[in-house]
């Protein structure tokens, strides 16, 4: 089983996919090409993609039991241990969005003394 999802490219190689998979879905295809098809099909996507994002998921003989591939993802496959897992990039904590009602204060919250002295 193979299985493409495309965000944000061109008509023309969604067009090209419906050839060899199946579009269940607004850029997702699935199907079940062979190991050397389903190469060339993403071949074609990395090229053809323009600014748009990729990902090739498909099973394969591990311990998973499947594998994926990325493309101008901002998560990117790592292989740990021999299983692959997904990598984010750490959040933006140089000059976070301050919000109001994520006032922090100091000490202890009024619930926690109450819970700990006895009610008063």
């Amino acid at each position: 089983m193979t299985v493409i999802v495309l965000t944000n490219c061109p008509a023309g190689l969604r067009g090209f996919l419906t050839r060899w998979l199946l579009e269940i879905s607004a850029g997702v295809f699935i199907g079940n090409p062979s190991a050397r098809i389903r190469d060339v099909l993403w071949d074609e996507v990395q090229q053809y993609a323009g600014q748009g994002r990729a990902l090739l998921a498909h099973t394969t003989n591990n311990e998973q039991g499947y594998t994926f591939r990325t493309f101008d993802h901002a998560w990117n496959p790592v292989d740990h241990e021999g299983l692959t897992l997904i990598h984010r990039p750490a959040a933006n904590t140089t000059n976070p969005v301050p919000t109001s009602s994520t006032k922090e204060t100091a000490g202890w919250s009024k619930a926690s003394k109450r819970r700990r002295f006895g009610r008063r």
